[in-house]
This record gives structure tokens, C-alpha cells and sequence, in this order.
């Protein structure tokens, strides 16, 4: 009966669903920069022959 309490007890707390929410998350980014890979890349790289590029004029 103590296990049975105890299993009942755990399953009731709530401090591992933050850490499925994270988790969750977490997944849901990877999988959006996975999708957009590319779209990303090519941002990132115009950001920086921008940057390259006018750090002359300063």
C-alpha cells in the first residue's frame, strides 16, 4: 500500500511539466530551423556582407 500511495503521489506532482514544456519547445525550434535552414543561412549571410561591408565607412 506504501508504494501504491507513493506512485500516486508522483504522479500528481507537477514540477515535470516545465521540463516537458522546455522539452517541447526545444523540439519545435529544432525542427523550424531544420525547415528554414536555408532562409536562415542566406539572412545571416547578407547581416554580414552588410556589416563587412560598412565597417569601412565608420
Amino acid at each position: 500500500m506504501k508504494q501504491l500511495k507513493g506512485i500516486k503521489e508522483l504522479l500528481r506532482e507537477e514540477e515535470g511539466m516545465g521540463t516537458v514544456e522546455i522539452i517541447l519547445i526545444i523540439v519545435v525550434l529544432v525542427g523550424l530551423v531544420i525547415i528554414f535552414k536555408s532562409q536562415i543561412t542566406q539572412i545571416i549571410n547578407s547581416l554580414f556582407q552588410k556589416i563587412t561591408s560598412q565597417t569601412g565607412t565608420v
